[in-house]
């Protein structure tokens, strides 16, 4: 910060003016000179419990913040010191000090989350203190007002896009401080010792379990643990004795209690160590003129009055969850069924159960994200929605199946209607056929997957629309064969008479073929007796040249036994033979 702009003490920022908050232009006029980057510490915190003395140390001051000595409070609505950062050169240090929550002379408590909405929006740093212990009371609050400046930031993002990303709201929130003043509770859990980070940690742990109360006590938290994500807790005894508390401001170090200063001292070391640079969306360092943007954007959209007001907080707070409840378990739906259905489905009831099993998830979605659906409005609206998407996704089968069923028998009967359009069945007979062709045309389109619910349904439309076709094919063929049928009993007799003739000519040529057989017959038998009587003949030659053979032969030894008998008369000398071998002789 330039040596100009030195700010020897606190300035009113915003004004809390008869309930109205209005910027102050000479707090804005000291920003718009900063140049350099800033780290942005906001307090925030019931009346009366320390935030002015905190922040004045951060200052490196005893006196500054007023510290409020007495029952009416000081601080009246958001104060600011610019001071060199101690740490950080070419810092600047804004410390923002808020008017203390829970003022009995406000009387509108509007005021206080709308202060309390500003000091997280502006701060790098947000700094929430309470008094003894962390309970259900200051998680609530934190809670309920962190929703709302989530609801400011979004109202304000349309006059903001020059110097934020409304998307990026994370990055966009400041840390955590918790201070726990006056505190006077033991650092143990399950008997050990724990820090305060862990006592910070454990009372914003949610607990593991689906139970509607139970998502009402998680819902603050996991809201905090998401908004915050960076968090530090520090607690702090009683400053002094409490006669001298009201003289806080005067008192050394020395008049403190020692653990007290050191208390006091390790946190003004995290905040001038470990605090950010106030930054946006991109990475842009935040100086002056960017924090001036930013609260006169803020306060301009707190005075429009488009921010709830804290009677209904709650209530705003719940139509918000429960409205983001519901958009996540549609989403969650639509994703689950995008990624088991594909259209068309065989059957409803096939559909109708993967509705179910992402309809019962949805419901957990929402049930785990809901807040205070005390009269299930939301959860009957989600219903109305869910039963909407079942109808159109219901409606979306019956088209695409019919559609996808349409063209798939444009594709398997458009070749046979061709056909018909080319006279393929313009003859006798093939009625039949055409009923045959269409019956495998049939069978083939049943044989194809995935057609939907409108299969049956969409044939029988596209058979109804072929009917006049087959019919005319029919008429044509009864016809034809009418007149076929008189050329048939015409053809039939001619083929009857020819082959008659035929037969006949057949019989005729048959008994030709059958004397002729007989004649070769007769001729052989003829041709048999005579080689039968020439073979008997020269058998009788043969036997009577072998009879005479027999008796030439037969003479012959006759002769021979003459002439031996006759040498043998010769050898007895006989002078006169007998007369019965002269006679023989």
């Amino acid at each position: 910060m330039e040596p100009e702009t030195q700010m020897p003490g606190p300035v009113c920022l915003i004004e809390n003016t008869n309930g109205q908050l209005v910027v102050n232009p000479e707090a804005l006029k000291i920003l718009s000179a900063i140049m350099q980057p800033l780290v942005v510490v906001a307090i925030v915190g019931l009346c009366h419990t320390g935030k002015s003395y905190l922040m004045n140390q951060l200052a490196g001051k005893n006196k500054g913040f007023s510290v409020g000595s007495t029952v009416q409070s000081h601080t009246k609505g958001i104060w600011m010191w610019c001071v060199p950062h101690p740490k950080k050169p070419d810092h600047t240090l804004v410390l923002l000090d808020t008017e203390g929550l829970g003022d009995v002379e406000k009387g509108d408590k509007n005021n206080d989350t709308q202060i309390f909405a500003l000091a997280i929006l502006l701060s790098s740093t947000f700094v929430y203190n309470t008094i003894n212990k962390i309970d259900q009371r200051a998680i609530d609050l934190l809670y309920y007002v962190t929703e709302l400046s989530d609801l400011l930031r979004t109202l304000s993002s349309s006059d903001l896009d020059e110097v934020e990303d409304a998307a990026d709201f994370v990055s966009f929130y400041p840390d955590l401080v918790w201070t726990l003043r006056d505190f006077y509770l033991s650092l143990q859990a399950d008997g050990q010792l724990i820090t305060a980070d862990d006592y910070l940690e454990n009372s914003l742990r949610p607990k593991q379990d689906t139970d509607q109360n139970l998502q009402n006590f998680n819902l603050p938290r996991l809201c905090i643990q998401k908004f915050f994500p960076i968090k530090k807790c520090f607690v702090f005894d009683l400053p002094t004795h409490q006669k001298k508390l009201t003289q806080l401001e005067t008192l050394n170090n020395d008049e403190l209690y020692p653990d007290f200063v050191r208390q006091v001292t390790d946190f003004c070391y995290y905040i001038f160590h470990y605090s950010k640079t106030k930054t946006l969306s991109g990475g842009i360092e935040v100086n002056g003129p960017y924090l001036e943007s930013l609260v006169l954007t803020y306060v301009n959209v707190i005075s429009s009055g488009d921010l709830p007001c804290m009677e209904n907080s709650v209530l705003a707070l719940a139509q918000t969850k429960n409205l983001t409840a519901v958009k996540k378990a549609i989403a969650h739906y639509d994703q689950q069924m995008g990624q088991k259905v594909q259209l068309p489905v065989e059957t409803l009831l096939e559909l109708l159960d993967l509705h179910s099993a992402s309809e019962i998830e949805a419901f957990e979605v929402f049930t785990k994200n809901s807040f205070k659906d005390v009269d299930q409005r939301f959860q009957k609206e989600l219903k109305t929605l869910l039963k909407a998407k079942q109808d159109d996704l219901c409606k979306q089968n019956l088209e695409i199946s019919s559609d996808y069923c349409s063209a798939l028998l444009q594709n398997i009967f458009g070749p046979l209607e061709e056909d018909v359009k080319r006279g393929i069945y313009s003859k006798p007979g093939e009625h039949r056929l055409f009923i045959q062709k269409t019956e495998e045309l049939k069978a083939k389109y049943y044989q194809e997957p995935r057609k939907g619910i409108q299969a049956e349904e969409t044939l029988q439309k596209y058979l109804q629309s072929k009917e006049s076709v087959s019919n005319t094919i029919l008429q044509t063929d009864l016809a034809l064969t009418a007149r076929e049928k008189e050329m048939e009993e015409a053809r039939i007799k001619a083929e009857a008479a020819k082959a008659e003739a035929q037969r006949l000519k057949e019989i005729q040529r048959q008994n030709e073929q059958m004397m002729q057989q007989r004649e070769r017959l007769h001729q052989e038998q003829v041709r048999q007796m005579e080689i039968n009587r020439a073979n008997f003949l020269a058998q009788q030659q043969r036997d009577l040249e072998r009879r005479l053979q027999e008796e030439a032969a037969q003479q012959k030894r006759i002769r021979a036994e003459i002439r031996r008998l006759q040498n043998e008369l010769q050898q007895l000398q006989w002078v006169d033979p007998p007369d019965n071998i002269c006679i023989l002789l």
